[in-house]
């Protein structure tokens, strides 16, 4: 056996869950990277994993590894960063444990995250949201589960991990009314309610019934949904919204679009940026940025700023068609 196969044992059992404390879903975002490196490597040196020397998994390999990633197994350049991140924590342990192989680990330290374009954010506006509220047939048991889970998922900003874990302990409706959530990095947060999303988990969970541990949104057979399945009932909700919505049919609605959704009508109704970050649990306010650039409302109120003395606020708008149609050529 060589180095390489103690050093992973370790890096997960030493430094993730014991130093780290690291999530699980942490554990097996890195434990899915390394094996698929470890194949990898395997298949291009011919040698079984166990046996896999630090000179085997040199710069070059891990470099031929992140193509492969992208060109064959067809990852995005998010998750290629990602995967390389994971590769970068195990180096930078082994580092510690074998100085003799510093020049090689160093070497793969240094590969740089790859440079990617930032799409803006996507995200639902008050007739969208009316029509997929709508869309649910709520006659229907799972009509009025569904109907209740999009109106929290839009009030809150909860992540849909967020949303499937939900307990029916963790929503309190009374003075005060909040849903308390362990998000990313398991730190706790508390997301208020609204009146109206008070009034309808109100008589859900009187009608779900249920104790204290059991999910508030659970599946037919009364465990909890999962984040796929999720995804999936909102999709199947938005094409029926786009009937009578016709602007949902160029979107691509997902759980997180609706986490989008809700900072937007947080920025419309003024709520700084510090406060929102909090409100969805963001680490930083870096990540909650996002929609200060996608806030046109923000932009419009800087041009007006800047417009030279004397120029009346707002967009120009022509006077007569016929000037605008000339304006247009």
């Amino acid at each position: 056996m060589s180095l390489i196969a103690p050093t992973v044992e370790a890096f997960f059992t030493d430094r993730l869950i014991t130093q780290k404390d690291a999530s699980p879903r942490t554990i097996a975002a890195y434990r899915d990277t390394l094996r698929l490196l470890l194949r990898f490597a395997s298949e291009q040196t011919g040698k079984q994993p166990a046996r896999l020397e630090f000179s085997d998994l040199d710069a070059p390999l891990i470099g031929a590894f992140l193509y492969h990633l992208e060109h064959e197994r067809g990852n995005t350049v998010k998750t290629r960063n990602a995967r390389l991140a994971a590769i970068h924590s195990l180096y930078r342990y082994a580092a510690l444990r074998h100085p003799e192989h510093i020049a090689t680990i160093g070497r793969v330290i240094e590969i740089p995250p790859k440079r990617h374009l930032r799409t803006t954010i996507s995200y639902l506006d008050h007739d969208e949201i009316t029509a997929l509220l709508r869309a649910p047939d709520r006659t229907t048991w799972l009509g009025r589960r569904d109907h209740a889970l999009l109106l929290v998922a839009i009030q809150t900003g909860l992540r849909v991990s967020e949303l499937a874990s939900l307990r029916i302990c963790d929503v309190s409706l009374g003075t005060g009314a909040h849903c308390k959530v362990i998000g990313k990095g398991r730190k706790t947060r508390t997301a208020p309610l609204t009146k109206e999303t008070v009034a309808v988990l109100r008589v859900w969970l009187q009608e779900r019934g249920g104790d204290d541990p059991d999910p508030v949104f659970p599946t037919r057979r009364g465990g909890p949904l999962t984040p796929k399945a999720i995804a999936w009932l909102l999709d199947k909700h938005t094409t029926t919204a786009a009937e009578n919505c016709p602007s949902l049919r160029a979107k691509r609605v997902t759980p997180h679009v609706l986490r989008h959704t809700n900072a937007m009508l947080l920025r419309a109704r003024d709520v700084d940026i510090l406060t929102i970050a909090l409100w969805l649990g963001h680490e930083s306010t870096k990540s909650t940025e996002i929609y200060l650039h996608a806030d046109n409302r923000l932009k419009q109120q800087a041009i007006d700023r800047t417009a030279p003395i004397g120029t009346p606020p707002g967009r120009y708008k022509p006077p007569d068609p016929v000037l605008a149609f000339l304006d247009g050529l």
